[in-house]
């Protein structure tokens, strides 16, 4: 394990809290990984993930469980001092200060949350304020999401492309249908048009990004990617960064897998949005480029264990829902290439407000799932399949209803602002940790000029 003593705490906290919540970081599928998304350090694991308990609390699934083994998660707790190690991270993230001292708080307060509610789980703390999951995530206060504007241009979008409605919603969601239904994804050519979108994304990196971006990183593969379909998952898509393969010379190649559910219904634009999102220059580009600062010695221990539910997530997810965007050098979607992508990339950007809504809606509100689902359904105009996963197995999930759900729509509307509010040439460096490991509380002050403590 790292021989930093601050390392050993960092990631004694992250891979703790990642498999008290049923995580397994060295699974290569999305189906295994919860909250420490990628370990790509060369160092052993710490006793967090390698003590015998923990593998029978992961096999468990830990306090995320839908029946939590409790006896195992005493056993687990009773080896591994989980909260004590986030405390400690907090403590050493405080008095370490600066950028990277910010940085770490915004870790271990996330994390903090996330031991509050195992702990309310497992009936040995209180329950936790619904805000303070949300406030502690996106720093601000939840609310719920308004689809209204980005449904007129959608109808606006259909009615020029032959599919128009009466104005009721039936006829709506009638006409996203067959517009999704007529440009549909066959999964047995996700891999192929996986690949074919990856390359085409690629180059516009290459034209877009990479120029704004140190020399350096024009050697770092941005989309070394495999794709594959898997059937029954929770999720629509799960990218899987492993940077665990290396070359003759010792150097990553920045591999990565990215799942898609066989049962996604997506069209070709939808697909072109995710691509973006997932690979390049979403997910598998930027955690691709902090690999490769980790590698140089340029940021530190905590940029090779990425994690989910944290403020970090949120700027990811923000990158992640602007990268196409980025790839075509635009600041709006209405500044696409063609309409056709434009609709394509508003469903997504409504699919991540019914995300944001399907957690008010649970949690704020105490809605049922059938209502939440059919409300996600006519308001953000997603597939039934997604309105029944939003609604189910991740809004009304302990955590990622309460704290994940949220921070998607927080990221997209940060980043797109950053993008508004600074030139390419200063905001993507900082974007892309060209100018250190920030997180979505950070980054604006670092932008800003501001110290961390502002």
């Amino acid at each position: 394990m790292p021989n930093n003593a601050f390392d050993v705490t960092i990631a004694e906290a992250l891979i703790g809290i990642d498999t008290l919540w049923g995580g397994d970081v060295m699974n290569p599928s999305g189906v295994g990984r919860f909250i420490a998304d990628c370990w790509f350090s060369d160092q052993p694991l710490p006793a967090a993930y390698s003590h015998p308990s923990a593998a029978v609390l992961r096999a468990n699934g830990g306090v995320g469980a839908p029946l939590p083994d409790h006896a195992s998660i005493k056993t687990y707790l009773a080896a591994v001092d989980v909260g004590g190690s986030i405390r400690q991270l907090l403590e050493q993230s405080r008095a370490t200060g600066g950028w990277r001292g910010a940085y770490l708080e915004g870790l271990g307060v996330c994390c903090e949350v996330m031991w509050q509610l195992a702990m309310e789980i497992v009936g040995e703390g209180p329950p936790v304020a619904y805000e303070h999951c949300v406030r502690t995530i996106t720093g601000r206060a939840p609310e719920p999401s308004d689809p209204e504007a980005k449904r007129t241009r959608v109808i606006e979008l259909l009615s020029n492309a032959g599919y128009a409605t009466a104005g009721d919603t039936a006829s709506l969601l009638s006409a996203v249908d067959a517009w999704r239904a007529d440009r549909h994804v066959p999964g047995k050519s996700i891999a192929a048009l996986g690949d074919a979108f990856v390359a085409y994304y690629d180059a516009l990196a290459a034209s877009h990004l990479l120029p704004h971006l140190p020399a350096e990183f024009a050697r770092v593969p941005r989309a070394n990617v495999k794709f594959l379909a898997i059937e029954n998952a929770w999720f629509s898509g799960s990218m899987n960064y492993l940077g665990h393969a290396r070359r003759p010379d010792g150097t990553p190649e920045y591999e990565a897998t990215y799942e898609l559910n066989a049962a996604l219904q997506i069209s070709v634009p939808e697909f072109q949005q995710l691509v973006s999102h997932e690979v390049v220059p979403g997910h598998v580009t930027t955690f691709a480029y902090l690999q490769d600062l980790f590698v140089r010695g340029l940021v530190g221990f905590e940029a090779s264990v990425l994690t989910m539910n944290t403020r970090a997530a949120v700027l990811f997810e923000g990158i992640a829902n602007n990268a196409i965007l980025i790839a075509h050098d635009v600041i709006e979607p209405a500044d696409l290439p063609d309409r056709d992508l434009e609709l394509g990339v508003l469903l997504a950007l409504l699919q991540d407000d019914a995300k944001n809504h399907a957690s008010w809606l649970t949690w704020q509100e105490q809605r049922p799932q059938h209502d939440v689902a059919a409300t996600l359904r006519r308001d953000f105009l997603v597939s039934d399949e997604r309105a029944d996963k939003l609604s189910g197995a991740w809004g009304r999930h302990p955590l990622l209803g309460r704290m994940y759900l949220p921070a998607y729509r927080s990221g997209t509307e940060l980043v797109a602002q950053l993008r508004r509010d600074y030139a390419p040439a200063d905001v993507l460096p900082a974007l892309f940790g060209a100018r250190g490991l920030v997180d979505s509380f950070t980054l604006p002050k670092l932008l800003a000029g501001q110290s961390p403590g502002a």
